[in-house]
């Protein structure tokens, strides 16, 4: 079940923990977390769990940054998420 803008704003502080909260990112279904000015990149186009996968951090700049294809991207929000009750979903938005 998606939780509707509603229900997400009815659970904030209790179930769900969205900090800092700013009920304009709040959607008919979804909230928008907005994406930090840091990515980390792995070195490694294949990563092994029996060694170790070294990365490097990417600043994205101020005009932007294009990703390439087959390249593994971590990026983190601005938020702080947490939820006691609920699996959150987490998907990019690449018309931004």
């Amino acid at each position: 079940m998606i939780l509707s803008g509603k229900e997400i704003a009815r659970h904030i502080g209790e179930e769900i923990v969205i900090t800092p909260f700013n009920p304009k990112r709040l959607n008919p279904n979804s909230y928008n977390l907005t994406l930090a000015d840091e990515l980390m990149v792995y070195d490694n186009y294949e990563l092994d769990m029996k060694k170790k996968n070294t990365g490097h951090l990417l600043k994205i700049p101020q005009e932007g940054y294009v990703l390439e294809p087959n390249k593994l991207y971590l990026g983190r929000t601005h938020e702080y998420t947490k939820t006691t009750c609920f699996v959150p979903m987490l998907e990019g938005r690449s018309s931004v």
